[in-house]
Parts: C-alpha cells; structure tokens; sequence
C-alpha cells in the first residue's frame, strides 16, 4: 500500500512485480494480499498486458486501520468472551486494548508513510 501511495495519482498503474521486487516479497503472496484490498475496495485492479493495480482513492483517506481490517480482521478482537470467574476483567482488559490499537491504526494513514527514507552518503 505504501508503494501504491507513493506512485498515486489516480490513473498509472504499477505492476504486481514491481511491487513485491520493491517490498522484497514473493508475487504469489504479494497477490494473496492484494485480493483482501482489493476486495476491501481499497485498491483497484486491471488485468492484461498494461495492468497492475492502484489505489481506489487517495492516500490521505485510507489508514493502517482500513488495511487492518482487510488483511489481518482476526487482529482485532470483536466478540471477547466473559464467561467464567475472570472472563468480565479479561473482556474488560482485552476491549481497552482493541480500542487502544484502533485508534493508533486509524492514526496513520497511507500519506504520513510515503515520506522518503534520507538518504545517507559515505
């Protein structure tokens, strides 16, 4: 997400290998990735010759939290259990924490991490 950010403007398409050569992943995960965006509708695709995938809207708009939920829905606990004699302070604690990290995720978006590393010479 933050390569398709950094190239964003809407039309160019970037290629599946130009994207997981750059993050250094492997195609046939990179693209079990960008089907959950995809069908998350953060990301549009295009198939053929030409085609590559880009962002279905503008990076200041889609947050870690966005991708979150796309990708990884498990990470962030929805129905905490209470049952038994700990279960109400374990529920309790565990729904501190998922707001917690929600509003950390929400915090960041595609843009904030686009800013180019410095670069350093020797």
């Amino acid at each position: 997400m933050v390569q398709l950010s950094r190239h964003h403007d809407g039309q160019t398409l970037t290629r599946l290998d130009d994207l997981a050569q750059r993050e250094a992943v492997s195609s046939s995960f990179l693209v079990q990735i960008l089907n959950d965006l995809k069908r998350s509708g953060l990301i549009i695709s295009k198939r053929g010759k030409s085609g590559g995938y880009l962002l279905a809207r503008d990076p200041r708009e889609i947050t870690l939290l966005h991708i979150t939920r796309a990708v990884e829905p498990g990470m962030l606990p929805s129905n905490i259990s209470n049952e038994g004699e700990s279960g109400y302070a374990i529920a309790q604690a565990w729904e501190h924490v998922s707001q917690t990290l929600e509003k950390e995720l929400e915090a960041v978006t595609m843009d904030t991490l686009c800013i180019q590393s410095p670069m350093f010479y020797i």
